[in-house]
């Protein structure tokens, strides 16, 4: 709880941190660019304003504030400049769109001084972290008690993930082999807080079970009276043998098989914004023009209708009627139309082969998008058929129906979509979907989109 707290209060200052640059970059350009602005101060007010709104709104999807106890610096410059590009994006719009003129000289210094600002105060955090990471007066040195294969796995984790503890070594009341281990053999278990005291440790791992060694509750308690942390790492391969994501309710500890970061309230409705902005802009800004011409094409070809209705499998396996562009010739049902489309499949015509191709038979979709049926990112969609076949053939496929399911997907744009010709394929596909859920976040649906774009414009084998 007391983690969490600072870890707030960082967000928080970081926050009013870049607002407060934000705005003195404003004032300080408002008045030395006074003489040469062409509207009223009370527009360039109300600009400023929509640059702090868009940046709130910024890097709160993008969580560009999330900091954990080891900074990921990777991240931390990715969400920075996605937060940058949207709030870029935001401010150009608005002086675009609206009915005054705002002077083109002022808007790019303002972006290109806030730009500034972030990147330099980000190059001092990095430096920092990078700085603490290479001295030794910041390392946290620690001990593991127990020699398995969670303590391997845990000394391991340590050395990847570039953090600021240093494991010395192991304590085990048990011979084993040491002599092909990083980490040497420092004793017997009773001498691990005399070591720990003398050798500055900071922190002790235990990854046996108290329950089964009671000194190990006594060995706790001295240690913390010398200022030593003692940590518990239980083995949960006792409950399941796979990795497990913990949650708390209250002080009890939850296993669940995965993590469902899109399960949390603040991560729904940044999902479902992304997906009303995308489907509302898409909607107005494309299909208002483009389906006219589409639906055109569509008629002349071939009879039939232009649109195409069909029932799939959707959130929680719920049946949802999808829409898609008609490329294949007139069916009577299409419900029982349940044979997937093959590479040069005869039931295709020529728009149809056009519209597949380049992915624009499914631009329906995004009303199924707008009205909360789907998603703009998520597991493709599969026929009712095909659902219950698949499911028979993969025993983790129907986990892939825990979101909605997406106009475009993680599967699809490492190429397993379209025909299912072999079992491979299909688990190939139901692992990148699971993936997805088990990893969502908003930058990884604006890469899926972009990637998207990418592979459409490139061309896909898989597409016909």
């Amino acid at each position: 709880m007391m983690n969490n707290r600072y870890t707030n209060l960082y967000r928080v200052f970081f926050l009013l941190f870049d607002l407060i640059a934000l705005n003195l970059v404003f004032l300080l350009l408002l008045s030395g660019l006074a003489h040469i602005l062409d509207v009223g101060l009370k527009n360039y007010i109300v600009l400023n304003l929509i640059g702090n709104i868009a940046w709130l709104a910024g890097s709160y999807s993008t969580a560009a504030y999330l900091i954990y106890k080891d900074v990921n610096l990777r991240l931390l410059s990715k969400r920075t400049a996605i937060s940058l590009l949207i709030f870029c994006v935001a401010v150009v719009s608005f002086a675009t769109l609206s009915s005054y003129q705002f002077n083109h000289f002022f808007l790019g210094c303002m972006i290109a001084g806030f730009g500034t600002f972030l990147m330099i105060s980000r190059l001092i955090l990095v430096s920092y972290v990078l700085y603490t990471r290479t001295n030794s007066k910041f390392y946290s040195n620690a001990v593991i008690i127990g020699y398995n294969e969670i303590s391997k796995s845990l000394a391991e984790s340590f050395y990847a993930g570039h953090t600021n503890t240093r494991i010395q070594g192991y304590f085990d009341d048990a011979s084993a082999d040491f002599s092909h281990q990083d980490y040497p053999y420092l004793g017997d278990i009773k001498d691990c807080l005399d070591f720990s005291i003398h050798n500055q440790i900071s922190e002790i791992y235990c990854t046996l079970s108290p329950e089964n060694s009671e000194e190990l509750y006594q060995l706790a308690e001295e240690a913390e009276k010398h200022f030593i942390r003692f940590r518990f790492v239980p083995d949960m391969r006792k409950f399941i043998n796979r990795k497990v994501h913990v949650d708390f309710i209250d002080h009890m500890p939850v296993l669940s098989l995965r993590n469902e970061p899109m399960e949390y309230i603040t991560a729904k409705l940044k999902k479902r914004a992304f997906d009303i902005i995308m489907s509302s802009f898409i909607l107005v800004f494309i299909l208002s023009w483009l389906l006219p011409i589409l639906a055109i094409l569509i008629k002349l070809d071939s009879k039939g209708p232009v649109f195409f209705s069909q029932k799939r499998s959707g959130k929680n396996n719920r049946e949802f009627s999808c829409l898609k562009l008609r490329s294949l010739r007139a069916h009577n049902n299409a419900d029982g139309a349940s044979v997937q489309v093959t590479q040069n499949d005869d039931r295709t015509t020529k728009v149809g082969r056009f519209l597949r191709k380049t992915n624009l038979d499914e631009l329906p979709q995004f009303i199924n998008v707008l009205i909360g049926q789907m998603s703009i990112v998520g597991a493709r969609p599969h026929m009712l058929k095909h659902t219950l076949d698949f499911a028979n053939l993969e025993d983790s496929y129907m986990v892939r129906h825990l979101s909605k399911p997406g106009v475009t997907g993680w599967a699809q744009i490492n190429g397993y979509r379209g025909e299912i010709k072999k079992p491979g394929q299909l688990k190939n596909r139901v692992e990148h979907d699971i993936w997805y859920i088990e990893n969502w976040n908003v930058l990884l649906d604006i890469k899926i989109v972009f990637l998207t774009i990418y592979v459409t414009i490139k061309g896909d084998k898989n597409a016909y």
